[in-house]
């Protein structure tokens, strides 16, 4: 089944503190918060949710469609995503601007502070989704806002099901604009924070919002995740890593696994295992494209984590 995969593809500086933000960040001073945090370790990666999660469906054995805007010093990620045998037909270039660029912070806690530059992202709303397309499964993950928008609209009249992922995209929008995301989607991925943001903007409690959606996934980090579908709460464990390295693209991957779990007809606790194990194979990688596994290796480390087959 093809998958058609909407949100950024960005260039991301991820930086190292070899300290921790909360011993730096007094919570009493914050309205005059003026820090510099030194990082010896400074690394440029492909990133970006749409590229993140195709790069992660392909090697599940997916077939992903990147929707994505690129700026002009997108080069070496077109050429790469060639080289991944990922379609560019609706890659668009736009002139006079740069491909979006996150600049990401990490400590000691692997705690994240992330500025981001949307560049081209701002224009996603120039990719239209036509009858054509072909897919039958998308999902909408963090994007400009204007695209976003335009992509949920654009999928529902098709009757495309979709899963919506906010991320970081979330402050964009109001309460209102948020539960029009939901009602429209199949699937709605959140982590804890962001469901916590979702229940103060929309007011509604993540179980509520729940009803509205044939599931809510919910990580949470070292703890889990939980998944809300058939009236049913299924919680999720971790999968084990062979290192925590970087947690940076692992919501990315999780999502892939959720991506490959619905189009193969996976009953929610396998896609939630299975999401849970692409997110520890992840983490044990720095960067958002440098992890791998054959199809083997991760039925192995299924059956390794869970006591089943794939």
């Amino acid at each position: 089944m093809q998958t058609l995969i909407c949100g950024s593809i960005a260039y991301d500086n991820i930086m190292v503190f070899r300290g921790r933000f909360r011993e730096h960040i007094l919570p009493d001073q914050i309205h005059i918060l003026n820090v510099a945090f030194l990082v010896p370790d400074l690394r440029r990666e492909f990133g970006g949710c749409a590229g993140n999660i195709a790069y992660n469906l392909k090697m599940l054995g997916g077939d992903p469609l990147v929707m994505a805007t690129v700026g002009e010093d997108s080069l070496l990620y077109l050429e790469r995503l060639e080289r991944l045998d990922l379609a560019l037909d609706y890659v668009l270039r736009v002139p006079d601007t740069l491909t979006a660029q996150a600049f990401i912070t990490t400590d000691l806690d692997d705690n994240q502070i992330t500025a981001f530059h949307p560049g081209a992202m701002n224009h996603s709303h120039l990719n239209r989704i036509a009858g054509g397309l072909g897919a039958k499964l998308a999902i909408i993950a963090p994007d400009g806002r204007d695209g976003m928008l335009q992509h949920a609209r654009e999928l529902a009249e098709l009757g495309i099901p979709f899963m919506f992922d906010p991320g970081q995209g979330m402050p964009m929008f109001s309460g209102e604009e948020l539960l029009a995301f939901v009602d429209r989607a199949s699937y709605l991925a959140v982590n804890d924070y962001e469901g916590k943001l979702l229940e103060e903007r929309t007011g509604h409690k993540l179980e509520a919002l729940a009803e509205r959606v044939e599931a809510l996934i919910l990580t949470r980090g070292a703890e889990g995740s939980i998944i809300y579908a058939d009236g049913q709460r299924i919680e999720i464990p971790c999968a084990e890593a062979t290192q925590v390295v970087d947690p940076t693209g692992c919501g990315d991957a999780y999502r892939a696994g959720l991506l490959h779990g619905i189009a193969a007809g996976f009953d929610w606790v396998k896609t939630g295992r299975l999401a849970s194990l692409m997110g520890a194979i992840k983490v044990a990688s720095r960067g958002g494209q440098n992890h791998t596994a054959s199809h083997d290796e991760i039925a192995r480390l299924y059956r390794q984590n869970f006591g089943s087959d794939l």
